[in-house]
């Protein structure tokens, strides 16, 4: 490569879409918030509407040997909607672009709309558009959603203030085994006829993987308390990435406990199992889709109440740094280690 061209992943995902977009002026006033966020913020009068798009590629966001195609529609929805809730908003409509080739059939992809539909069913988001193309290099599953807010209900990444406690829901890291155990099993398969998979036991880890879910019960159970973050993100990338994000937008640092960090019983055997490092696979593993968010001191009491809201750490001056405090009180300091669009080559 000529000595003057840029390899993509030295920029990475983020960096990428920072670069390639920052030219980019608002030009209307109806848009209050642009490229940056989990969704973007357009105004209308006394509702925000919130605009997320996905784009997932066959081969590198999943892999249909082992990846059922009414799951993976699921998964395609849910993605989006969890973008959404991430603003402390509600998705409303999608619109579904699938690139197919010549190895797929109509009954390939009633499949996968067969997946869509019950998302949106679930979740009572509509359908409204789309468009369907011939594609050379397998199956493409490209979805925007449009969610809506109240103008005063609005999260953004950008308003986490020291003293703020970091809270996250659910638990971290079964997505990420739940793959392992796929990837495994897939290459145990190979060449093997009648193979029986051992999935017994570890339904859990598999179903966070195959069939995630959008965290809309824990955005209203905050409504209902009164609690108001004051940041929030989707954990799709990892905890390390997302915290990151935060701290990034906001100007902060942050502190994040070890031994606080939610983990599921299967995801620490599966992890042993593997002879990985539990807190690494906690940290980076990414597609938990668990919400990371951000709240008031004064907010404590509050939250200690409520199921399925962990406290994991707090948020520091920005010259303090973002840092793991592991068990025996170390301060190590977070990288964004989750996954990768670009790998290096």
């Amino acid at each position: 490569m000529d000595n003057n061209q840029t390899e993509i992943s030295e920029l990475g995902e983020f960096g990428l879409i920072s670069h390639l977009t920052k030219d980019f002026p608002l030009n209307n006033p109806q848009t209050k918030k642009g490229v940056g966020d989990d969704a973007a913020i357009l105004n209308f009068g006394s509702k925000d509407v919130l605009v997320t798009t996905d784009l997932l590629l066959e081969g590198i966001h999943f892999d249909l040997r082992y990846v059922p195609l009414k799951h993976l529609g699921y998964k395609a929805a849910i993605v989006n909607f969890s973008d959404i809730y991430a603003m402390n908003g509600t998705p409303k409509q999608i619109t579904v672009s699938i690139g197919v080739s010549s190895r797929f059939t109509v009954e390939h992809l009633e499949q996968i709309y067969s997946g869509i539909k019950l998302a949106c069913e679930l979740y009572g988001v509509d359908m409204v558009g789309g468009d369907t193309s011939a594609s050379v290099t397998g199956l493409v599953i490209s979805i925007t959603c449009l969610g809506e807010a109240d103008v005063d209900d609005v999260v953004k990444r950008s308003g986490a203030k020291p003293t703020d406690i970091v809270c996250v829901s659910g638990d971290l890291g079964a997505a990420f085994m739940g793959l392992q155990l796929l990837e495994r099993e897939n290459k145990v398969a190979a060449g093997q006829k009648d193979f029986q998979p051992d999935f017994a036991g570890k339904e859990y880890i598999l179903e966070r993987q195959l069939k995630p879910e959008a965290r809309r019960d824990i955005v209203e159970l905050l409504r209902k308390e009164g609690i108001k973050p004051t940041s929030m993100i989707d954990v799709s990338d990892g905890l390390s990435s997302e915290i990151l994000h935060i701290c990034k937008e906001s100007d902060t640092g942050c502190r994040i406990y070890e031994d606080k960090i939610p983990i599921d019983y299967q995801t620490a055997l599966m992890a042993e199992e593997f002879n990985m490092n539990l807190v690494t696979a906690a940290m980076n593993g990414g597609e938990d889709y668990e919400l990371l968010f951000t709240v008031p001191l004064t907010d404590h009491d509050k939250i200690e109440k409520l199921k399925g809201i962990n406290m994991i750490g707090y948020i520091t001056k920005p010259e303090l740094g973002c840092a793991l405090v592991s068990r025996d009180g170390a301060e190590i300091p977070l990288k964004a280690q989750g996954w990768s669009a670009f790998p290096k080559a």
